[in-house]
């Protein structure tokens, strides 16, 4: 064989064998940086992961606190909105219990009086026991329904008006004193008491408690609600906000419904309830010889007090059947 062809085939082998040794040194290399950067970014979004489950899990937890706290306001402050000082505060009466007690003992007075000379002691006792513990609790709770009855119409409206300065870049406090100070009473005292919560330091979450006390409603305390969770675990305020007004509309327009829906029976309930006194007053002004009998005769004040007590269990009875709760 030619030597120089030999010579030419022996350097093309040695350069092929370097060649595929330099090549099998590198190809682990790469092989290993590729399986590196792979096994880094599992990794890296796994971490991601686990700092999302994490922040949801500690949002959930502040979440829980939150309404645990509410929770137990609500059940310590229920006591005090059953008593006379705070159905006063609801009624928004510029009056101190004691003047309420004193108002009660006059009424007592006059009507124990007038029921002294109509029908003698039992009279006198039951004109007392009404003056003092049945007509002004009575006038109390119809302006504690009224006034609450006017704010809650009047909420939805408040919350949009949040919703729209929120979107529009001002803050809380900036919201609520154009509530307080543009909105119809209540609103206006409402939120306005609110803000002087919040200009003397108080925290929120006492601010909307104290609201709450003053005005114990289911959407008064969606309110509290959404403002204290929103402050303690963040979150977009307007859209909450938003949802919250959407549901106060909602249960408007079904308790609309169902007053619609309802207003038969309550008129049935009102003329089955007020008919025997109708037909009482009318006997006695065309025969008053004929009914007297039942107020002067003992067997006849026994037929009274079992007439009165039969009336008001039926009329318990009906207004159950025709109040709806929901």
């Amino acid at each position: 064989m030619d030597p120089a062809l030999l010579a030419a085939l022996l350097a093309f082998v040695a350069i092929g064998g370097v060649g595929v040794v330099l090549t099998g040194n590198n190809q682990p290399a790469a092989s290993k940086k590729r399986v590196s950067s792979v096994s880094s970014g599992a990794r890296n979004t796994d971490r991601r992961k686990q700092a999302v489950e994490q922040a949801a899990l500690k949002r959930r937890q502040s979440t829980q606190e939150a309404l645990k706290e509410l929770s137990l306001t609500e059940k310590q402050s229920r006591r005090r909105r059953s008593s006379v000082k705070g159905q006063i505060a609801q009624a928004g009466l510029a009056i101190t219990p004691i003047q309420y007690w004193l108002m009660a003992a006059g009424l007592a007075l006059v009507l124990g009086f007038v029921g002294l000379l109509v029908q003698g002691p039992i009279g006198a006792a039951v004109g007392v026991f009404v003056g003092l513990l049945g007509i002004p609790r009575w006038a109390l709770s119809m302006m504690v329904s009224g006034r609450q009855k006017k704010f809650a119409n009047q909420l939805a409206d408040a919350i949009d008006v949040i919703v729209r300065g929120v979107k529009s870049g001002l803050p809380l406090n900036q919201c609520l004193r154009i509530i307080a100070a543009e909105s119809p009473e209540p609103l206006r005292a409402e939120f306005q008491a609110l803000c002087d919560s919040q200009s003397m330091g108080v925290p929120l979450d006492q601010s909307l408690q104290r609201m709450f006390e003053r005005m114990p409603l289911p959407e008064v305390n969606f309110f509290s609600i959404v403002l204290v969770i929103q402050q303690k675990t963040g979150g977009n305020l307007s859209e909450s906000l938003g949802n919250l007004s959407a549901v106060l509309r909602s249960r408007k327009l079904m308790k609309e419904k169902v007053k619609a829906l309802s207003a038969e029976a309550n008129a049935s309930a009102m003329i089955i309830g007020s008919l025997p006194i109708i037909v009482m007053t009318l006997v006695y002004l065309t025969r008053p010889n004929y009914i007297m009998i039942l107020f002067t005769e003992p067997m006849g004040n026994l037929i009274l007090l079992v007439c009165a007590v039969m009336m008001s269990l039926g009329i318990f009875i009906m207004h159950r059947m025709v109040n709806f709760k929901f």
